[in-house]
């Protein structure tokens, strides 16, 4: 039996159940998350679970927080396809991100239970990050700008509920590019891929993401050139210490009407 006309594609009809006992049918769309197989150089690299779209920022993206790519000229010829259980996103790496990825394929082909491979994982997480450039303090009345009109962006997030965004934002809070995933990493990779892809310059304003801010994405912020980063959600101790040493200017708990300076310049002392 074919799905009713109004029903949303991917939708599913379903009860929703209040607490004094009401029964409501209701119509959900859930995002869609799929396992993406990124290949480089014709090696099997990483499958992510990921929302399937935008794959190619993502691949890029991915390619340039990962370390494999240096500049984004040094990932071409992207492809992407789609298979019997998942996706495939195949392309090119040329540049000094070459030995990496044979070394990294290398190590995981030779993993064993002799936990040199956690030793060397410890290893990457405590490595320095790059300094980002000198930047001038964030005005807070950017992020609230950005806040306000977030969620018209957000087309994802609008039909499901359940999708992750990461955003970048001019120095007066516009928003200019955005992607969604249902994963937070995944988002962001993805922005920096757009960002990479229009050659635009992520110190010129500022990274806003809906996640948690982990380690990882100050990182990924790090990493793509950015110098603010601002997250909906509170830093992990290992996010502040990371941002604190890269000088990365880092808002929290970013709210509509209120925000929290972590780390980075300012007119006022923390």
């Amino acid at each position: 039996m074919p799905p009713p006309a109004d029903l949303a594609p991917g939708g599913t009809r379903i009860d929703e159940v209040t607490r004094d006992g009401t029964v409501r049918l209701r119509t959900r769309e859930w995002v869609p998350e799929a396992p993406i197989a990124l290949e480089f150089n014709g090696l099997s690299y990483a499958v992510m679970m990921a929302s399937p779209q935008d794959l190619e920022d993502f691949a890029r993206g991915f390619a340039l927080t990962e370390g494999l790519a240096k500049t984004p000229g040094d990932v071409t010829e992207i492809a992407v396809a789609e298979v019997d259980k998942g996706w495939i996103v195949r392309a090119t790496l040329s540049g000094l991100g070459i030995g990496q990825l044979t070394e990294r394929v290398r190590a995981r082909v030779a993993e064993s239970s002799c936990g040199l491979c956690g030793i060397e994982n410890l290893e990457a997480v405590a490595k320095p990050l790059p300094r980002v450039a000198a930047h001038r303090p964030l005005d807070p009345q950017a992020i609230f700008a950005a806040l306000g009109s977030l969620r018209d962006h957000q087309p994802l997030t609008r039909r499901t509920g359940a999708a992750h965004a990461a955003a970048f934002c001019g120095e007066s809070g516009a928003i200019l590019h955005v992607r969604e995933d249902v994963g937070r990493h995944n988002a962001l990779d993805k922005l920096i891929g757009a960002l990479a892809a229009a050659g635009q310059d992520a110190q010129g304003g500022f990274i806003l993401s809906t996640a948690r801010c982990s380690y990882e994405i100050v990182e990924k912020a790090v990493r793509a050139g950015a110098t603010r980063l601002v997250t909906v959600s509170l830093p992990t101790s290992l996010a502040v210490e990371r941002a604190t040493a890269a000088g990365l200017g880092l808002w929290s708990l970013a709210r509509d009407d209120s925000v929290l300076r972590v780390t980075g310049p300012s007119d006022a002392p923390l």
